[in-house]
């Protein structure tokens, strides 16, 4: 695998970490902290800190564990990409959108010691965990790659012989 064909998914990886950081960078310097913003009925604004992974899951880890283990999944998802098929450009933009988001969330752990959170989407009855972009590419990320996988599968049953 050449250079090149890893250009276009390390831009896609460093624009969601620039997108990500500048969004963040407006949240610190714009947003009251835990002051929802109201932007559609069941979608605010919300700032907020997340001390753990996803749902504040593993908090007790400690900020330099977090970045441990942060360090460890990009490792082992750009291995992953790096032995996926060149054909599988689904999977692969998925594997550049995790790798994204993963570095985006690192960046916040090393830089503040805590995931900088602010999408919060509700209903009256009914809230939903307060997340980032960051958090979002790593959902679409994997959600890509599933896709891809389930693509392949179909595809080889529709050419696998029939018992009949």
């Amino acid at each position: 695998m050449g250079f090149r064909s890893w250009t276009l998914y390390a831009a896609l990886a460093a624009a969601g970490v620039a997108l990500d950081q500048w969004i963040k960078w407006l949240v610190e310097t714009r947003l009251t902290m835990h002051e929802a913003v109201d932007l559609l009925p069941f979608l605010a604004l919300y700032r907020t800190y997340n001390t753990g992974v996803a749902f504040s899951m593993f908090s007790w880890v400690g900020d330099k564990g977090l970045i441990v283990v942060s360090i460890a999944v990009i490792a082992f998802v750009l291995y992953l990409a790096a032995k996926s098929d060149p054909r599988h450009v689904l999977a692969r933009i998925g594997f550049a959108l995790i790798v994204s988001g993963a570095l985006g969330n690192l960046i916040d752990r090393a830089v503040y010691g805590h995931v900088i959170d602010y999408i919060f989407f509700h209903t009256p009855v009914w809230s939903f965990a307060v997340f980032n972009l960051a958090d979002a590419f790593i959902s679409v990320g994997a959600a890509a790659i599933v896709l891809q996988e389930l693509i392949g599968w179909l595809g080889a049953r529709k050419t696998a012989p029939s018992d009949n």
